[in-house]
């Protein structure tokens, strides 16, 4: 039976069997089904079936009712409640649970090494016991905890620097010897104690005094007779066999017989022939220059190594290619364990030594660092390495990436934090690559290489990566004497690819396709391709000068029509060529768009090409959010890369520049505008470089390239493997460059490495906290103090040789040691003699300054031919003599003076020495001068000022031509004893009659020249005016061994400067920069950082940050950035970070932010005058000045949440400006954050963490393409 289907109309939702339930007091609900039969639905439920609860007051209402209506139920008016406690059950034997006392020993087993069997146990003392991170710098200590062991705790101290004894727990234990109590000085000579306790006298440590007064003959002749008689056979008491007087007689001869007697000593009646027998007595020789230390080997590259597979029959690591002759030189030498420093050319392979030092150590199961001066480069070679070897970590400022890995790469200031901190994945390191190692010569970061080559510990080994320097082997000496391990130098001046220089004048119609070669690639330079481009460029210009006449400028720069048509030109002669990808090195961020905007519609590349970067671009650009795909420069540079042109500088985004790279690399940007940042970073090879201009501005002024500039970004032309030779191109827009110019550009000497070390105030407080390890030795060590201490030990050696000699000369005769005093002389009082050398040296000193100004133009007034000067040479003592002559040359002005002096013996011989230079008052105040013997001689000399020694008044009329004319050999035979002419004999004779007159000589005051406005001068004249009325009061000159006596002393004064002189500069106190230390340890003292010797709280957060340190920690230990909300933090943190043009304050800021930048000047001028004070930094006005205040503005609304499209069309700078800042910013509110939890501020420290968060988003922090 069939049923019948009885269609129904379809029920309303209210008939639906359905019902609602409600869940608790949040607002959600379920819904509820009936039976299907049920006419009527279920009805509405409730999980409260009594309803919502009460709503609680507001707390706002209920603080203002109990607190502020009603004061009576505040503590303050209730005393009876404020007194509060809570009880606790007493556990006196929790005192008893102390932590275990270190273990300081052990048992180690004694077994029999060839059977095994157990000996015994012996105690060893462990070294190891009661070290800790935090107090001691040894290897030994235990590990750190497990959070901070990559990059190091704040609490941990730095390990050991290598090359450094390293100090015994008691030296640890020692208190600093200038901040602490130093060691008593103590004066053994005036000081001791002679009397001992408890008795009325004691000893008396003086010598007697000797009698004075006049000369006796009894005591003279007592000094005449002859004790020693050169017998002594018999034994003297205390003396032993063959021993005279105590004293060990020398050893035999070799010939075995007996000794020859010694030659008994003259005995002499005769006064004067006993003082001259004493005065010819010499002191004794200097010691000799000990050898110099050697910490560097020079390995010749250029010979490849042979039976290089023999030698490494199993390298570390295989290179698909054949390695250069540096290359193999270098693996030998890695492994081998030496520590090598490689300098070529940019493109010449350094990177394969790196790879094998990561392979090595990698076999050897340690860990490998890789650094690099700027974070492209890092994640660039991040990229390149995990390819290689897989296990590879990145750490940067804001990057950590697998920091367990065996071999990580990172910045060169990462690693300096490491090592301050000391890290422990120092222990496992073995090899530390510093690629660019020549940016030690940048001025404002070049000291982080020198700390960080300071501070590696002993077991690690360097690979030092430079470009081509002419000092490489110098500074591989300061490395290997630092680290006290011999550095290998392996230096090539071979270029992989050679390279071709062209010049590029114009777009006329014969030059447009024409190239003048300038430099081959066999380096001979070509003044012929020179020539024929001024020619070229001569006739372009006097071509737009007929058809322009006046409106053409001569020999200008281009307008924009003009410079586009050279770049079509230069841009066509390439592709034909085909030397294109080209890098054009254009000086100015600006002119980089506006040239590769000028370009038009040029396209470069093909379709399948156009294709792939278009791919490219879409897949990089996703990640990016739709208005930040939408900027300006993303559109302007995504369309010209899809035509082949490419932008790079400072001021593009980092991510374009990144996709910038990565097409350039793949061979799809086909010409590149970039400035010189490109070449200093990462490695990109071209066919051609071609420099828009050999001038750019260095911050102060234009000026030329430098050589080792030009050198390093021409080294990108030319790809290895890929092209025969590079080609290198200079446009001529303007004038052609100077001949002189180009050349010393081209084939000049690059720049050597310099010290750029200087103190900050983190690395002060970082050693100052590390115990036995002080900021002297970090300045003792650095580059900076190599030329004055590269011969320490050797200075050492030589400072032990003058004390010997020093004892070997003994005191002086006569003289109270060398202080002056009483005197024992037997020929007269020579108490004064110490004073009268004193005066002496001084004297000389004041006449050396005052022969400088003769060769100024007021002493060449003086000194004109006819003027009577006083000589005093090696040849001639006080000798009169005429200049006839001054010239001036490369060394200086010279005198051609006529000299007074004996006669030439008539049968040829040598002319008599001169006299001793005894300094009697008479010969130093050119009193007395010299007269010859008999008939006068004379000599032309030519002289320096240093050689005239007095200048008088008398001129004598002579024609100096005749004289010359007459002293100047003649032509042909010369007769044996020509007689002189007439005018030569009377001059002589007129000076022997002024040089033997009763009356001295006039001499002109100070040489006669006005000393004017030197302070030097004029004191120096004074000095000389009251030695000379002085000189003639001392009693020692009288002396009959006067002359023997003073050469004695002068020779051990000369010794004692000698010796006092080396012990300084081997002294902290010769350290260059030990004036700056101090200074700025006051300035940390005077703001309560540093008490004592001990790093307060203050200094423990300033070295923490790595910028404006006072500052910050002077606005974060007075609270001001407590009241501020985290953008408005942001906001003014960001004008540290940006550099300052003098910006005023920017307006229309919230109130309490416009408030805390007055309070950040006004504190920042603070620190300033105080730093003024110590001598240190600018003024007040200029240290301000140097806060950038541009950004505050941008920075306070990007935090806001404004999109970075606004922020872009707001920011006076580039987008990679504002990046680059907002980066900076970051990692300063992270060391910010870190400082306020050290401060106990957690508040602070979270507000700061979230003033982080409000900036790191979108296109400011994207990914970098290298590290996915």
């Amino acid at each position: 039976m069939e049923l019948e289907r009885i269609a129904l109309p379809p029920r309303g939702p209210r008939e639906l069997p359905l019902a609602l339930l409600e869940l608790g007091c949040a607002g959600r609900f379920e819904l509820l089904s009936g039976a299907p039969g049920d006419a009527e639905g279920p009805e509405h439920r409730s999980t409260l079936p009594r309803g919502l609860p009460p709503g609680a007051p507001p707390p706002r209402g209920e603080l203002e009712r109990r607190f502020l209506g009603t004061p009576e139920g505040l503590p303050i008016h209730r005393h009876q409640r404020a007194p509060r406690s809570w009880l606790r059950t007493p556990d006196p034997r929790a005192l008893f649970a102390l932590e275990p006392t270190p273990v300081g020993g052990g048992l180690r087993a004694e077994r029999d090494p060839r059977t095994g069997a157990l000996l015994g146990f012996s105690e060893e003392l462990l070294p190891a016991a009661g070290l800790s991170p935090s107090s001691s710098p040894s290897l030994l200590r235990p590990p750190g905890p497990p959070g901070p062991t990559v990059r190091g705790g704040t609490s941990s101290v730095p390990f050991w620097p290598g090359g450094q004894d390293e100090p015994t727990l008691q030296q640890l234990r020692a208190p600093r010897d200038e901040e602490e109590e130093e060691e008593e000085d103590l004066n053994f000579e005036t000081e001791l104690l002679t009397t001992p306790p408890g008795m009325k006298r004691g000893v008396q440590f003086q010598p007697p005094a000797a009698g004075g007064g006049p000369l006796s003959l009894s005591r003279l002749l007592e000094t005449l007779d002859t004790f020693d008689l050169g017998e002594g056979e018999a034994e003297e008491p205390g003396g032993g066999p063959g021993q005279v007087g105590g004293s060990p007689r020398p050893p035999p001869a070799r010939g075995g017989g007996p000794d020859p007697p010694a030659p008994l000593p003259h005995r002499s009646d005769s006064l004067e022939e006993l003082l001259t027998q004493e005065e010819g007595k010499t002191p004794p020789e200097p010691p000799p220059e000990p050898p110099e230390e050697v910490w560097a080997e020079l390995i010749d590259a250029n010979a490849p190594v042979e039976g290089f597979e023999r030698l490494l029959p199993e390298p570390a690591h295989r290179w698909p290619f054949r390695p250069d002759p540096f290359q193999q030189w270098a693996a030998l030498c890695l492994e081998k364990g030496h520590s090598v420093l490689v300098a070529a050319h940019t493109s010449a392979g350094k990177t394969a030594v790196a790879e094998y030092a990561i392979a090595l150590a990698r076999r050897h199961m340690t860990r490998s660092i890789y650094t690099s001066p700027i974070k492209a480069l890092s994640n660039q070679k991040f990229r390149d390495f995990r390819e290689t070897f897989g296990d590879v970590g990145l750490l940067t400022g804001d990057v950590q990436l697998r920091p367990e890995a065996a071999c990580l790469v990172m910045t060169t200031e990462i690693l300096r934090s490491m090592l301050y901190n000391g890290s422990d994945a120092i222990r496992d390191l073995e090899w530390v690559i510093f690629d660019e190692v020549h940016y030690v010569n940048d001025d404002e970061r070049g000291v982080v290489w020198e700390e960080v080559l300071i501070l590696l510990p002993e077991h690690v080994k360097l690979v030092l990566l430079s470009a081509t320097v002419p000092n490489a082997l110098e500074f591989a000496q300061w490395v290997g004497r630092t680290k006290r391990r011999c550095v290998r130098v392996i230096s090539t001046p071979r270029r992989p690819v050679p390279l071709e220089h062209f010049l590029f004048t114009g777009n006329s119609s014969r030059t447009r396709h024409q190239l003048f070669q300038l430099l081959g690639p066999g380096g001979a330079f070509s003044t012929q391709g020179y020539y024929a481009a001024v020619e070229a460029k001569k006739e372009q210009s006097s071509k737009h000068a007929q058809s322009f006449g006046a409106r053409q400028p001569t020999l200008g720069g281009p307008n924009p029509g003009q410079e586009r048509g050279v770049w079509l030109s230069l841009l066509e002669t390439l592709r034909e060529r085909e030397l294109l990808p080209a890098v054009t090195f254009t000086f100015s961020r600006g002119r980089c768009e506006e040239q590769a905007a000028a370009l038009g519609s040029l396209e470069l590349l093909d379709g399948p090409e156009r294709a792939r970067v278009r791919q490219f671009l879409t897949r990089c650009l996703a990640r990016l959010r739709g208005s930040d795909r939408r900027l300006p420069q993303v559109l302007q540079l995504s369309e010209l890369l899809q035509r082949g042109i490419g932008v790079h500088h400072g001021g593009v985004l980092p991510l374009l520049k990144e996709i910038v790279e990565m097409l350039f690399s793949q061979g799809l940007v086909k010409v590149l505008f970039a400035t010189e940042t490109f070449a200093m970073g990462v490695n990109m090879p071209a066919r051609t470089v071609v420099f828009d201009s050999i001038r750019k501005h260095d911050g102060n002024s234009f000026r030329d390239l430098l050589p080792g500039e030009y050198t390093q970004m021409s080294g990108r032309a030319g790809r290895r493997g890929l092209d025969a030779t590079g080609t290198v191109i200079i446009l001529c827009k303007g004038p052609v460059p100077e001949l002189a110019d180009l050349h010393r550009m081209m084939l000049g000497r690059p720049s050597p490495l310099q010290s750029r070390f200087r103190l900050t105030y983190p690395m002060i407080l970082l050693l100052l906290r590390a115990p036995a390890l002080r900021p002297h030795d970090l300045m003792r060590r650095s580059f900076a103090e190599f030329p004055l201490r590269r011969d320490a030990t050797a200075q050492t050696r030589r400072v032990a040789a003058l004390r010997e000699a020093l004892a070997a000369l003994g005191d002086p005769e006569g003289t109270a040691g060398d202080t002056g005093g009483d005197t024992g002389d037997t020929g007269g009082d020579t108490g004064d003699l110490p004073q009268y050398h004193q005066a002496v040296v001084a004297l000389r000193r004041a006449r050396a300054v005052l022969q400088r100004c003769l060769a100024q133009p007021g002493g060449q007034r003086v000194l004109a031919p006819g003027r009577v000067v006083v000589v005093c040479t090696a040849r001639h003592r006080n000798a009169l003599g005429l200049v006839l002559q001054v010239s001036s040359g490369g060394s200086g002005r010279t005198f051609t003076t006529l000299v007074l002096s004996e006669k030439p013996p008539e049968d040829g011989g040598a002319p008599p020495e001169p006299p001793p230079d005894v300094p009697y008052p008479e010969d130093l105040l050119l009193t007395r001068l010299f007269l010859p013997e008999g008939p006068p001689g004379h000599c032309l000399e030519q002289l320096r000022p240093e050689d005239i020694v007095g200048v008088t008044a008398k001129t004598l009329r002579v024609n100096p031509e005749i004289l010359l004319q007459e002293l100047r050999p003649p032509r042909g035979p010369r007769p044996r004893s020509p007689p002189p002419g007439g005018g030569l004999g009377g001059v002589l004779q007129e000076l022997s009659r002024l040089s033997g007159g009763a009356t001295p000589v006039p001499l002109l005051e100070a040489f006669g020249v006005p000393p004017g406005r030197d302070p030097a001068a004029v004191a120096a004249a004074a000095e000389l005016r009251g030695l000379s009325a002085a000189l003639r009061g001392f009693g020692c000159v009288h002396s009959p061994r006067f002359a023997r006596q003073y050469a004695q002393f002068a020779a051990r004064q000369e010794l004692l400067e000698q010796l006092e002189e080396l012990q300084f500069q081997l002294s902290d106190q010769s350290l260059l920069l030990l004036p700056e230390y101090h200074q700025r340890l006051e300035v940390l003292s005077e703001l309560g950082y540093v008490s004592g010797g001990t790093v307060a709280l203050g200094g423990r957060v300033a070295a923490l940050l790595s910028t404006e340190q006072l500052v910050l920690t002077e606005l974060l230990l007075s609270n001001a950035l407590s009241p501020l909300r985290p953008e408005e933090s942001a906001a003014l943190l960001s004008c540290l970070v940006t550099p300052g043009r003098g910006d005023p304050l920017p307006e229309g800021l919230p109130p309490a932010l416009a408030q805390a930048l007055e309070r950040l000047r006004a504190v920042a001028a603070r620190v300033a005058r105080l730093e003024q004070q110590r001598g240190l930094g600018p003024g007040p006005d200029e240290f301000v000045a140097q806060f950038g205040f541009s950004l505050v503005q941008v920075v306070y609304e990007w935090a806001r949440g404004m999109p970075f499209a606004e922020i872009a069309r707001r920011a006076p700078v580039q987008e990679g400006t504002v990046v680059r800042a907002m980066q900076r910013l970051e990692e300063l509110l992270r060391e910010l954050r870190h400082a306020a939890r050290l401060v106990g501020d957690p508040a602070l420290g979270a507000k700061m963490e979230a003033a982080a968060a409000m900036i790191k988003r979108d296109i400011v922090f994207a990914a970098s393409l290298y590290t996915q």
